[in-house]
């Protein structure tokens, strides 16, 4: 579920969410089994910025671009940034996946998406899976992190309340199904090569770009 950001003692600027730092440890082995050896990481919908910071440590070898839409996020995600004075770890983009990407945003070798798709609209998961299908390179990974339905059910009764929860804020919100994820996926040229399941009924998708796409 989504927890409230709230900023670190003596800081106005960086944020801090709980479940941020539960999550990270079991993102990051993943992240270990199926990420390149090198090569630069596309972050979609950073939030915090804590995530890039901590993967950035951990996986020397990469290069992590985050990004987001939200200027109080890039905020925080620059403090972080340069709180952590990683030589890996770039300055946040300002993205939305719904609107022209920037250029910087590039090719990337990989890409990551951590608790987007639950709160954002239906187009925001296609444009999401659009754009990984023509910049990803063959072979490339998109890895999907969140809550999703599976076989038309929720995974947890805390699931179920959740999306009734963020329906009611957003009737456009909502725990996507993973077959209807899938199945999008597959129009943009990703096939679904795995799925892991994560602490807190969220799992780790991971699609991977078709060599003919």
């Amino acid at each position: 579920m989504q927890t409230m950001e709230t900023p670190e003692p003596g800081d106005g600027v960086r944020l801090s969410t709980p479940a941020a730092k539960r999550n990270r440890a079991p993102i990051l082995a993943l992240l270990r089994e199926v990420l390149p050896a090198s090569g630069r990481v596309l972050e979609i919908a950073s939030g915090s910025g804590e995530h890039g910071v901590y993967f950035a440590e951990h996986l020397p070898a990469l290069t992590w671009q985050p990004s987001d839409p939200n200027e109080r996020a890039r905020r925080s995600i620059a403090a972080w940034q340069r709180h952590a004075a990683l030589a890996n770890l770039r300055l946040p983009l300002a993205l939305d996946v719904m609107q022209p990407w920037p250029d910087d945003a590039g090719e990337p070798t990989a890409m990551l998406c951590i608790n987007m798709l639950h709160i954002s609209p239906w187009a925001a998961t296609q444009a999401l899976l659009r754009e990984a299908g023509q910049r990803l390179p063959e072979d490339g990974v998109l890895i999907v992190y969140g809550p999703f339905m599976r076989d038309g059910e929720h995974t947890a009764a805390s699931n179920a309340a959740f999306d009734a929860d963020l329906r009611q804020r957003d009737p456009a919100w909502g725990i996507r199904a993973l077959e209807d994820v899938e199945a999008e996926a597959r129009l943009n040229g990703l096939a679904l090569q795995r799925v892991e399941e994560l602490p807190a009924n969220n799992l780790g998708v991971v699609f991977r770009r078709a060599a003919n796409a």
